[in-house]
C-alpha cells in the first residue's frame, strides 16, 4: 500500500491533497519537515490562507500533526509537521 492510498480514499479538498503531497515529498524518513507557510504557498502557487486551510483540513483528518517551533530569542519559527 502506498503513501497516498488513504488520502485518495478520503474526501479531502484538492488543496489539502496538494499540500500533503508537498510535505510528504519534503519530509525525512520519520515524516518530519518544517517548511514555512510562505514557502509552501510559493512553491504550490497557492495563497497563504489556502495553505493554512489545507493544513487545518489535514490536521482534522489525522493525516498531519503540527508543532510550533521557537527561536532562541523567543520568536516564532516555522512549524514542525509530522506527516502520517
Amino acid at each position: 500500500m502506498g503513501y497516498f492510498t488513504s488520502l485518495y480514499a478520503s474526501e479531502l479538498p484538492h488543496r489539502a491533497v496538494a499540500v500533503y503531497m508537498y510535505l510528504r515529498d519534503r519530509s525525512d524518513k520519520d515524516g518530519k519537515c518544517y517548511p514555512a507557510i510562505g514557502t509552501i504557498a510559493k512553491e504550490l502557487k497557492l495563497s497563504r490562507s489556502t495553505v493554512k486551510r489545507a493544513i487545518a483540513d489535514l490536521e482534522k483528518s489525522g493525516h498531519l500533526c503540527k508543532e510550533q517551533r521557537w527561536r532562541d530569542n523567543g520568536g516564532k519559527s516555522s512549524c514542525m509537521y509530522y506527516v502520517r
